[in-house]
């Protein structure tokens, strides 16, 4: 069972943002890292100069700030913190016998015990929510349209953890085989998130690492051939939105590297540039890769990789929640008529039987294919079996029957089609159209029956 998937303590359900301020850096760092592993989305910073400029007081759900801090440095921070984050709980780390803080809502002392710090950021959060205004005890919920459709426990369980994260600032791995729907979750999970920023979507695996990194990041004008101007890159077009990031398995160890860096401090140069851009993003992640198997092989850092694996959402195979195959079909199938113009009214027996039957090795993403091919081609009122793609029907044992001569010289074109236009031309006369197929009218009649075809239903209504 993953982490993310683990039932909430007390301090992991307020998980969000949160900033750890200590004069020793080593500890603000390792208890960052700690709640990192805990679901929050860390900051960690070393003096109160550097926790004032740290983009991690913005959205904070919470302050971790060492009381002893110079200059009266934790009244600093917690001002500070408050200004840009009204709601955000302080907690003051104290000696051992030390008392609360006046500029603090909880405190915690030194050294911290793990249950005795999730004890006091759950008091401290409380604390300042009761202060200020009351926060939303119910998660958002996903979008009423959402083209994420399911009702498989398994889907079930994926829609509650999106639900729960979606108004957390931490970082989204969504791990997945492809064509399980991963990037139209991480769209479900920005659109519930209430940020008024934009979805920014970026394909890691279909750009070259030199132009990967300008996408990403920008570029300065002359930093490279054919810049001829500053570009903007796609982490401050998401600014005050969500950056999503796909086949993060595939980026570059140098990519990782500036990955690391915006993750943990959300700011970045641009390529060719000395200048440093702060962002608000909030990041969602997929690969379809094994990224603990790459870490062992060392191609992905540890470091990055325990920082995107705050929150994990696996997106099950589609042959492991078949009975979501009639719903999604005929999801598909009413998107796809509208798009064509026809009127389909859903699927025959045979056709939704192979559809049930089939792996799917492509998940939903087939499933659509197979679908809107099947509504495109087909012409009767009901997508029939012989309507599907014979990869579909041949791995479901339900081979088609090879048409005789001459249809066999037009196979390009679904039998069915050739059959439909024999009988126009011959008026919807039978014999005719058996003539014209080089086939007697007995054989046209067999086909017509295994093709689910009625020939009244076919002709058009005289007036």
């Amino acid at each position: 069972m993953l982490e993310s998937e683990l039932p909430l303590s007390t301090g992991q359900a307020l998980a969000g943002r949160i900033l750890v301020v200590d004069d020793d850096r080593r500890m603000a760092s390792g208890m960052a890292e700690w709640l990192c592993g805990r679901a929050w989305h860390a900051f960690a910073a070393g003096s109160t100069a550097e926790a004032l400029r740290s983009p991690g007081r913005e959205r904070c759900t919470a302050c971790l700030v060492d009381s002893l801090l110079a200059d009266e440095g934790g009244r600093r921070v917690a001002d500070g913190v408050r200004r840009v984050s009204p709601t955000a709980g302080i907690i003051a780390i104290v000696p051992i016998g030390g008392s609360l803080p006046a500029w603090a809502d909880a405190l915690v002392a030194t050294p911290p015990q793990d249950e005795a710090v999730l004890a006091a950021i759950a008091m401290a959060c409380a604390a300042a929510t009761a202060r200020v205004v009351a926060l939303p005890t119910e998660p958002a919920p996903l979008s009423p349209a959402s083209s994420v459709i399911g009702r498989h426990p398994v889907m079930q369980h994926v829609f509650d953890l999106a639900r729960r994260v979606a108004r957390m600032p931490a970082t989204v791995l969504i791990t997945g085989e492809s064509g399980t729907g991963k990037s139209l979750l991480a769209r479900e999970i920005h659109a519930a998130s209430g940020r008024t920023g934009r979805f920014i979507e970026v394909a890691c695996g279909s750009l070259a690492e030199p132009l990967l990194e300008s996408e990403l990041f920008g570029h300065a004008a002359g930093s490279f051939t054919g810049a001829t101007s500053n570009r903007d890159g796609k982490f401050l077009l998401a600014d005050g939105g969500t950056i999503f990031l796909d086949e993060i398995g595939t980026a570059s160890p140098a990519l990782q590297v500036k990955l690391l860096r915006v993750l943990q401090e959300l700011e970045f140069e641009p390529v060719g540039s000395s200048q440093t851009r702060r962002v608000d993003a909030r990041v969602i992640l997929a690969t379809n890769e094994d990224l603990p198997a790459l870490v062992a092989a060392g191609r992905f850092r540890a470091d990055l990789f325990w920082r995107v694996n705050v929150i994990t959402i696996e997106m099950p195979p589609l042959r492991e929640r078949a009975s979501d195959i009639p719903d999604l079909a005929g999801h598909f199938l009413a998107r796809a008529a509208a798009q064509a113009g026809r009127e389909v009214t859903g699927f025959s027996a045979a056709a939704l039987n192979t559809l049930v039957r089939h792996s799917w090795p492509g998940n939903v993403r087939e499933l659509q294919h197979a679908v809107e091919r099947a509504v495109f081609l087909g012409r009767g009122s009901l997508v029939d079996g012989a309507d599907l793609p014979t990869a579909v029907l041949a791995a479901t044992g339900v081979a088609p029957e090879q048409p005789e001569s001459p249809l066999k010289q037009a196979l390009a074109m679904p039998e069915r089609h050739l059959i439909i236009e024999a009988l126009e031309k011959s008026g919807w006369r039978r014999d005719v159209a058996a003539r014209s197929l080089g086939i007697n009218r007995t054989t046209l009649y067999k086909k017509l029956k295994r093709l689910g075809m009625d020939v009244a239903d076919l002709q058009p209504a005289r007036s």
